[in-house]
């Protein structure tokens, strides 16, 4: 089974990504996995913590002569600004002077539930692992995630639909959605550049007043066969999995399966996608007019562009704090402070990505198995004979 899992903190030395169930012979192109580790710290609103950091993944084991050996793949991504906080978090007791406590807890984050949690005397230590810097270590798993799908014909690809009140007023083409992925200055990751700049006119607001802005991207897979996933238990549909995985990210709050926000609100015959039949070269001869279902029926991909959808609350921490309380007195104060972004959903989209990309690779390898990328494309192939077959 395909596992991943991160470890590190926002300030601590370095973030540690391991993934294992991978098969041997997947191509690793270490300049892929540094390309999308920076697009992740691209974005308009992106705080002073982006110009510190310059991602990059150092591949520990797992991977000899550009590709990956069926064992466990453990890569670390250094914190330039560790050597800021090498004294305030040391792994010995240190001086206890030095310590930078998170002295109210800031409303949005988990700061008052985890140090109610685990009985912390104020928010430093829950700040350090909750916060989104840990995504970093997922794109870098998801980033070979994408490396197998790709050799199977599958990409991931994200774009932003929404940021406040702007939004993009069309659907978007995969070829779109894809170029976005190469463009070499990303700004709120948009297809269409008259919406973007309305999104931009949005942040630019938040940004003055001293406010935070939240939006919509959207992930979509292209060519998933029909068939991943199941209806036959409820814990292995792929709506379901996604759904999870996506959710699990910092700030997402909601997640839409293609159309499934308009649907509620909507008949049957305006959402359901009509099938139709056609003698084409393909995974499928059947066709779809639309793809409200977001290439999902049933907790079953049926062959179109399986579409997800993440809704990103504005970013917790405020440069004008909200109300709290302090932990030393229990009397009213401003939330604390640390630096922060105005708006982030462009680089949530690429974490999203990773998300989507690692469920259905997890997902792919359970359907096809195979130790190998030979043996999981032989598998993968035979698939697709039988499908074109039916």
């Amino acid at each position: 089974m395909l596992r991943f899992s991160t470890a590190g903190e926002s300030h601590g030395e370095s973030l540690i990504a391991l993934i294992s169930g991978l098969p041997a012979g997947v191509p690793v192109d270490q300049e892929f996995v540094n390309h999308e580790l920076w697009r992740r710290q691209q974005g308009y609103g992106r705080g002073g913590r982006m110009r510190i950091e310059k991602d990059t993944a150092s591949i520990l084991s797992g991977v000899r002569h550009g590709k990956t050996i069926g064992s466990p793949i453990a890569m670390e991504l250094a914190n330039r600004d560790w050597k800021n906080w090498t004294e305030i978090l040391p792994v010995g007791e240190g001086d206890p002077a030095r310590h930078k406590a998170v002295a109210s807890p800031r409303p949005g984050h988990a700061d008052l539930a985890g140090t109610l949690k685990y009985d912390f005397p104020d928010a430093r230590y829950v700040l350090e692992r909750a916060s989104a810097r840990e995504s970093a270590a997922r794109v870098a798993c998801g980033a070979l995630a994408k490396s197998l799908l790709r050799s199977l014909g599958i990409e991931v690809a994200s774009h932003v639909i929404r940021v406040g009140s702007a939004q993009l007023d069309r659907d978007a083409a995969w070829e779109e959605i894809a170029a976005l992925q190469n463009k070499e200055e990303i700004l709120l990751s948009c297809v269409d550049p008259a919406s973007e700049e309305r999104m931009k006119s949005e942040v630019d607001v938040a940004l003055r007043t001293g406010d935070t802005i939240g939006g919509v991207f959207e992930v979509v897979a292209h060519g998933v066969p029909p068939g991943v996933g199941t209806y036959a238990n409820w814990d292995e549909r792929l709506d379901g999995q996604l759904a999870c995985a996506v959710m699990s990210l910092q700030a997402v709050k909601a997640v839409e399966i293609g159309r499934g926000v308009t649907a509620a609100e909507s008949l049957g015959s305006q959402v359901h996608d009509a099938i139709g039949y056609e003698a084409e070269e393909g995974f499928t001869k059947f066709s779809r007019e639309h793809n409200n279902a977001g290439g999902i029926e049933g907790g079953v991909s049926n062959g179109e562009d399986v579409v997800v959808r993440g809704y990103l609350k504005p970013i917790s921490t405020l440069r004008r704090p909200l109300a709290s309380v302090s932990y030393a007195t229990r009397e009213p104060v401003k939330a604390a402070y640390e630096r922060s972004d105005v708006c982030v959903v462009p680089a949530a989209g690429v974490a999203a990505e990773s998300m989507v990309a690692l469920t259905l690779a997890r997902m792919v390898l359970e359907k096809f198995g195979g130790d190998s990328l030979k043996e999981l494309k032989r598998n993968f192939d035979g698939y697709a004979e039988q499908i074109r077959a039916y």
